[in-house]
């Protein structure tokens, strides 16, 4: 069948039609979800900026495809010669598309600077609980190493005083064999303690200082993958809404039947 034939039958506007009605979908669809997504306002909260922010740059090439969409179905009509003049640019609907496409471009140039300074606020919370989570683990060692250094010095002067247990306690393995040596010598007992609380308290702080720094490590690079993410995204959505939008308005200024 011939391209004659087929425009004859109608192929063209029915194609036309379908681009006009797929675009016009894809457009409203779109922002209604984008407004979905904006309720309810919580601009004081880090957080709901941040998964908001993110949230529309995510969903922000739909209505981009569908404006596409939308003027490939007026290409389609002006060369097939069945476009129709509007009788002026507030009743033509590539006007108001252009003008959408416009603001859109703007709030997608400013979104790089919101989303960051989410990202830059959600990133100094983070590290703050991390950093307040380490310091309450410190404080529970300290409370549990010396917890655990009076109850040893409690039994070990039980035992002391008791040959036949503290025999089978440093046979069986539960006490060291030096440990006799300060039966009689409670302050070399103490600082013999102390040094063992010492070296727990030195491992143990060694353990939270490696998982600190691997939260903040792991805090920091999904900020900054986020902030990369979102801004280089947001700014090629800002050029192509802006291209689409300033072009479209300066052609339809200058001669509405260029579009």
């Amino acid at each position: 069948m011939t391209s004659e034939s087929a425009t004859h039958l109608g192929g063209g506007p029915l194609a036309a039609i379908a681009l006009k009605a797929a675009g016009l979908v894809a457009i409203l669809s779109a922002l209604l979800d984008l407004i979905i997504v904006l309720i309810p306002l919580n601009l004081t909260n880090t957080q709901w900026q941040l998964a908001t922010t993110t949230q529309l740059v995510d969903r922000g090439i739909v209505p981009l495809v569908g404006i596409a969409l939308l003027f490939t179905g007026f290409w389609v009509n002006s060369r097939l010669g069945q476009g129709t003049s509007p009788k002026g640019l507030t009743t033509d609907l590539r006007f108001w598309v252009c003008l959408l496409a416009s603001v859109l471009g703007l709030m997608y140039l400013l979104m790089p600077i919101l989303h960051l300074s989410a990202v830059r606020l959600s990133s100094q919370a983070a590290l703050e609980q991390v950093s307040n989570e380490a310091s309450q683990a410190s404080t529970q060692l300290e409370q549990r190493l010396s917890s655990q250094l009076n109850q040893q010095k409690a039994q070990l002067g039980a035992l002391f005083e008791n040959e036949s247990l503290l025999s089978q306690a440093i046979q069986s393995g539960q006490l060291p064999q030096d440990i006799q040596q300060f039966q009689n010598d409670p302050a070399g007992l103490d600082k013999y303690l102390q040094q063992q609380a010492d070296q727990a308290r030195q491992q143990l702080q060694s353990e939270i200082g490696s998982r600190r720094a691997e939260a903040e490590r792991r805090v920091k690079t999904e900020a900054w993958k986020s902030g990369i993410r979102i801004s280089i995204t947001s700014l090629l959505l800002a050029v192509g809404y802006s291209l689409i939008g300033w072009q479209g308005l300066k052609r339809l200024l200058a001669n509405p039947h260029s579009v």
